[in-house]
């Protein structure tokens, strides 16, 4: 291992994966593959000894970042909060903050499930782990994700997350309403969604915990190998049958990640009835489409954030020792390196699943445990 990265990765990052480079479509059928295959195989640690039940909430948040949306998502959104076990014996006391973006083609609930919450919940805080609300809010949408991204066909995302749901939990829950004590984590389109959300947001989190972040990296323009170029083709013909939203329903996942990509990424208000606009038409690339996405690309637009992501009190990134998505995960702690950005980077034994719930019960709430102020005096 080499800094906690074993000495496999070091050569890719030093070889091999300089001379990757696929077309748009490429990229986002890779992302699907890690992102949704192995959704059930996920780890669960065992009940930890003596820990005491927290307080599950299942309620609803008016999203009026995403009022006006093209795709028609639900403007009012579910989440789920976790109160710790000691919310209704002091009520006087307040709690420090933790949000947790879940992945593509789940939704809230479905998260609950992967990290195995409240279990892992309530073994962090039996582990000692300070006590602090865990709230999940769902972005899920008609193409199985949100991408955490500001579109007027979906809606503002960004925003909802950063501006509406923080605000909603302050105005109805004993928290402490300061950036220092709130943090946000998320996992493959939800670590993406931290690393976008955080790098412009500092003013309202103090601690991020990016977690096998998906779509980190700009688009190349070499085209694919033959078995991409198969996929691809066959991902084309599944999208020329779609008509509405709706239609979404009967597609492959790989067509369905496309389309949200797509939703979030280059919005086209006068291109209905879907309202965006694809990287490819009619077989060929489409240049300006393509530009749009790897805009929004995090290793392409950090260089931007850099101040701000110097604000920060701390910035942990993780990811599995085989996890197709550790290799971008892995450039981006190497960017904050060479901007002298405090961070913490682990590469655990695992997929890109398989570990989450045992991540999120032993190291995301720890980190938070560690970093979130738990005092009104926070500055």
């Amino acid at each position: 291992m080499i800094g906690g990265v074993n000495m496999i990765d070091c050569v890719f990052r030093k070889g091999l994966l300089a001379k990757w480079r696929f077309s748009g479509i490429a990229i986002i059928l890779i992302i699907a593959a890690q992102t949704g295959l192995a959704q059930v195989k996920t780890e669960v640690p065992p009940v930890v000894p003596g820990s005491k039940a927290v307080f599950v909430e299942h309620i609803k948040i008016h999203g009026a970042a995403l009022e006006g949306n093209l795709e028609n998502e639900a403007v009012d959104r579910d989440a789920i909060v976790f109160l710790p076990p000691s919310y209704y014996q002091n009520i006087k006391r307040r709690y420090p903050v933790l949000y947790a973006l879940h992945g593509f083609s789940i939704g809230a609930e479905q998260w609950t499930h992967e990290i195995h919450v409240p279990q892992t919940i309530e073994g962090a805080f039996a582990n000692g782990s300070q006590e602090m609300l865990v709230v999940l809010p769902d972005s899920k949408t008609v193409y199985g994700g949100s991408m955490y991204s500001s579109s007027v066909t979906t809606g503002d995302f960004e925003q909802f997350i950063a501006r509406d749901v923080v605000t909603y939990v302050d105005a109805h829950y004993r928290t402490i309403p300061r950036r220092m004590s709130r943090g946000l984590a998320g996992h493959s389109m939800g670590g993406y969604g931290v690393a976008r959300i955080g790098m412009k947001h500092p003013d309202v989190f103090s601690s991020l915990y990016i977690m096998s972040p998906c779509c980190l990296s700009p688009m190349g323009s070499r085209p694919p190998n033959p078995a991409m170029h198969q996929a691809m083709t066959s991902v084309e013909k599944e999208l020329e049958s779609v008509k509405t939203p709706a239609d979404a329903a009967r597609l492959s996942f790989f067509a369905r990640a496309q389309l949200a990509s797509a939703a979030a990424w280059s919005p086209d208000p006068k291109n209905p009835p879907l309202y965006f606009d694809l990287p490819r038409k009619d077989g060929e690339p489409q240049a300006d489409v393509i530009a749009k996405w790897a805009a929004n690309a995090p290793l392409a637009f950090i260089d931007q954030y850099i101040g701000n992501l110097r604000q920060y009190r701390a910035i942990a990134i993780d990811a599995g020792d085989a996890d197709g998505l550790r290799f971008d995960t892995i450039k981006l702690h190497d960017v904050f390196e060479e901007y002298g950005i405090a961070n913490s980077f682990d590469m655990y034994r695992g997929t890109h699943t398989s570990a989450v719930a045992d991540r999120f019960q032993n190291h995301v709430i720890p980190f938070f445990s560690r970093n979130l102020c738990a005092t009104e005096n926070c500055k």
